[in-house]
């Protein structure tokens, strides 16, 4: 089951979602519109390598906006703290974004139930596109979990700011199943 937007905010009201900050005028019929921070991250190295750390650039995103490239990978991440002890939070793109040709968070749209933060937003652009920070990129649903809950407690607990991958802390995790 999917949350309806009264049942979001709701679920914020009382403790069950965590959305901060939160503003009403975000929440859609069965989603919470969340906005894009002012910060990116791109890898610098021409290769990326999964069993080691890969360096990044910072860029920060003035109030003219930042022209996204084509071919470019960038990490933004959202204004909002988003997470829930209760429910299985999916962050997807816009439909305005992706009719824009703004791929957003396609390979990991699905959050833990315990993960509180800041997300981070893997954005690939088809073509050059100018964003801003603060702009309406993504929504987030929530839905019913049946069965005995683990939270989650990982390396991204707590982000703040987009986070680079940390595949490779997998690697040195006694028992891992790298996946």
């Amino acid at each position: 089951m999917i949350l309806t937007g009264p049942e979001i905010t709701q679920a914020t009201a009382d403790g069950r979602i965590r959305i901060s900050p939160f503003e009403p005028a975000q929440v859609n019929p069965n989603s919470y519109n969340v906005r894009l921070g002012s910060t990116l991250l791109t890898y610098t190295a021409d290769t990326l390598d999964a069993h080691r750390p890969n360096a990044t650039e910072s860029i920060e995103i003035g109030p003219d906006g930042f022209e996204l490239q084509p071919g470019q990978l960038y990490l933004g991440h959202t204004i909002e703290e988003v997470g829930s002890d209760t429910f299985v939070p999916l962050l997807f793109g816009r439909s305005s974004v992706g009719r824009l040709g703004l791929f957003v968070e396609i390979t990991a749209p699905i959050g833990d139930i315990g993960f509180h933060g800041q997300w981070t937003l893997m954005l690939s652009p088809i073509r050059p596109l100018r964003v801003y920070p603060g702009m309406r990129i993504g929504q987030v649903m929530f839905f019913v979990s049946v069965g005995p809950v683990a939270l989650y407690a990982g390396k991204y607990q707590s982000s703040a700011g987009p986070r680079p991958s940390a595949y490779w802390r997998d690697l040195a995790a006694p028992g891992a199943v790298v996946s």
